[in-house]
């Protein structure tokens, strides 16, 4: 998949943007707080229907504007050309549209322009909680399967059901009870499934991404947990009942599975440096960007958003060899050094453009 040409009015601090795009390697250079991240986040709402930086459509509107637009031109890899849209007024519902029909469901949309994105906010998944791990499971996933998304979306609202019902001042209805979990489970089984075959294909392509990025030096793992690798899931809910009632919420389900990172043995998120963990996240994200590319047929985007701070310079040498070569498409980067980029740039072969944003100006000074 590639995008020929983006055009953005009124997002974030972009106020009018239209730009042509190389179909192998794209730099933005600019210094902090110009619009580099933002840029990337556009061709990300394209793919995704929502801002990989904010959770409020609205606060994407420029600054007193009424209104963003975005607007993408693509061909994929068979070379069919399509055109994406989405526009949003203050206050209103946001339109998306593919050829200029618009979408019944914004789900349907998730997966037709596969993206990856590599960015400072990946550190969440190693620093944050077990939510943001499940996310990111939950995220490839949808990319390739339908269905999953589907299931994902029926259990969380039997979940929130049941966790209304465990609030409640009464005690619950035990055969109301017993229809929301058996809903539960019916949809937990397929997610399990989903995300076991998912770690286990992902491993082996992130361990030798990891190990080609470091020289082998480190030893690392993933690993899923789940209770539904624990025994049956309903017996669990029903067993639980009593407890969940005291806490308030559900404590049994895959809403509560993790995906477990280790560095030489112990959990990454006590033991990695800065640099260890930049690695292990760059090596993981270049697995799902592979992982989705096998599982779809067509190449994703790819977007590193200002990933080479806290990395030596072999590190760096090797992720710029990785996603060069044959094996990735088209790609975005964005830095703050110019001097930086020109000898990454310098280091590669094929083409490239380069742009320069200030201030929310985007504008080519380069190319080959």
């Amino acid at each position: 998949m590639l995008v020929k040409n983006i055009s953005i009015i009124n997002y974030r601090n972009l106020p009018d943007v239209n730009i042509t795009l190389s179909p192998k390697i794209n730099c933005f250079i600019g210094s902090n707080g110009m619009g580099k991240t933002n840029l990337l986040d556009a061709i990300y709402y394209l793919s995704f229907c929502k801002s990989a930086v904010t959770v409020n459509d609205s606060s994407n509107i420029l600054h007193e504007a009424p209104f963003f637009m975005l607007q993408g031109e693509y061909k994929s890899d068979k070379g069919i050309e399509e055109e994406v849209s989405c526009g949003l007024k203050r206050g209103e519902k946001k339109q998306f549209k593919r050829n200029k029909k618009s979408y019944e469901r914004l789900a349907d949309h998730i997966g037709s322009i596969p993206l990856v994105i590599i960015s400072p906010a990946d550190n969440e998944l190693i620093a944050g909680g077990s939510e943001e791990r499940r996310r990111f499971m939950d995220m490839v996933i949808s990319q390739y399967d339908k269905e999953y998304l589907n299931s994902l979306i029926r259990y969380n609202r039997a979940l929130a059901q049941r966790n209304v019902l465990l609030r409640g001042e009464r005690e619950p209805d035990a055969e109301i009870l017993s229809l929301i979990e058996d809903m539960m489970v019916a949809e937990a089984q397929y997610i399990h499934r989903g995300r076991v075959a998912f770690v286990d294909e992902l491993v082996p392509i992130f361990s030798d991404f990891h190990s080609t990025i470091t020289g082998g030096k480190e030893t690392v793992s993933l690993a899923y947990r789940s209770h539904l690798s624990d025994g049956d899931l309903s017996a669990l809910l029903r067993a639980s009942r009593a407890d969940d009632r005291r806490v308030g919420h559900t404590t049994k389900g895959c809403h509560r599975d993790e995906l477990v990172m280790q560095l030489g043995g112990y959990a990454i998120k006590k033991e990695g440096s800065q640099g260890q963990n930049k690695s292990f996240l760059v090596a993981l994200k270049l697995a799902q960007f592979h992982f989705l590319h096998r599982k779809g047929g067509e190449m994703p985007l790819l977007l590193l958003d200002d990933i080479f701070d806290k990395l030596d310079s072999r590190r760096v040498e090797q992720i710029i060899a990785l996603v060069s070569g044959e094996r990735f498409g088209q790609i975005f980067i964005t830095d703050v050094n110019r001097e930086h980029i020109d000898n990454i740039l310098d280091s590669i072969k094929g083409e490239y453009k380069l742009f320069e944003v200030v201030t929310g100006s985007v504008q080519q000074i380069k190319e080959r």
